[in-house]
C-alpha cells in the first residue's frame, strides 16, 4: 500500500507559519515590568488576601480566562471578568486588594476603556497591569504597569485576524503565572491539593 503524497508546498507554508510565531515570541520585550508585575500580584493577592481579575474582550478575552484558570491553578487565586458583564453588576466582583489584568492588543478595546473607569468609580485604588501591542495606546498610557508583545503582525493572510497576538498574550501570561509560582514557592504538594480529577490530579499526587 502507497502512502499519500504530502503537498511539499503547503507542508513548507506551515513551516513558514511556524517560524514567524516562533519568532515573534522570541521578540517579546522584556522589561522590568515583569518584575514589578509579580511583585504586586504577590503582594496583594497573596499577601493580602486579594485576588487577580482578568479580562478582555473577543479572542483576547479567552486569552485571559485561560490565564485566570492557570493561576488559579497555581495557588494565586484570580477569576475572568467580561467588560460587558461588569456593565451590568458583575463589577461587583470587585474587593480590596485586588489587581487587574487587562488584554487588549489594539490598547483601545472600548469596552477594556469603560471597565478601567468603572473600576476606579468602585474601588479607586486599584491597580491594573495591561498586555498591550501599542505602548503608545490609551490602556498601556493609564497603566500602572505595561507588558508589550513586540506587535508582531499576524500571520493570518489577512494580516487581521488574532492569531500571532493571542499567541504572544498567551506566552506572556505563562511568564506571569511560571515567575509567581517560583515567587510563591509554589509546590507539588499545593497542586494536589488543587487538582483532584483527572491525570494531572493523578500526577500530582503520584509525586508526593
Amino acid at each position: 500500500m502507497t502512502e499519500p503524497s504530502v503537498n511539499n508546498s503547503f507542508i513548507n507554508r506551515l513551516q513558514r507559519i511556524l517560524e514567524e510565531e516562533a519568532a515573534a515570541v522570541k521578540a517579546i520585550p522584556l522589561s522590568d515590568g515583569y518584575a514589578k508585575a509579580v511583585e504586586l500580584i504577590v503582594e496583594r493577592v497573596n499577601g493580602m488576601g486579594g485576588k487577580l481579575v482578568t479580562s478582555g474582550m473577543g479572542k483576547a478575552g479567552q486569552i485571559a480566562m485561560n490565564i485566570a484558570t492557570t493561576f488559579c491553578s497555581t495557588g494565586t487565586p484570580a477569576v475572568f471578568l467580561h467588560p460587558s458583564e461588569a456593565q451590568h453588576g458583575d463589577l461587583g466582583i470587585l474587593q480590596k486588594n485586588d489587581v487587574l489584568l487587562l488584554l487588549s492588543n489594539s490598547g483601545k478595546t472600548r469596552e477594556i476603556l469603560e471597565l478601567i473607569d468603572l473600576a476606579r468609580v468602585l474601588n479607586p485604588g486599584i491597580p491594573f497591569i495591561v498586555i498591550t501591542g501599542d505602548p503608545e495606546s490609551p490602556l498601556a498610557k493609564s497603566a500602572d504597569i505595561a507588558l508589550f508583545t513586540g506587535a508582531a503582525p499576524e500571520v493570518c493572510p489577512l494580516g487581521m485576524t488574532p492569531t500571532t497576538s493571542t499567541t504572544m498574550m498567551t506566552v506572556i501570561g505563562d511568564l506571569l503565572v511560571v515567575a509567581t509560582m517560583e515567587a510563591i514557592g509554589f509546590t507539588v504538594e499545593e497542586y494536589a491539593k488543587r487538582h483532584h480529577g483527572g491525570y494531572l490530579g493523578h500526577k500530582s499526587r503520584s509525586q508526593l
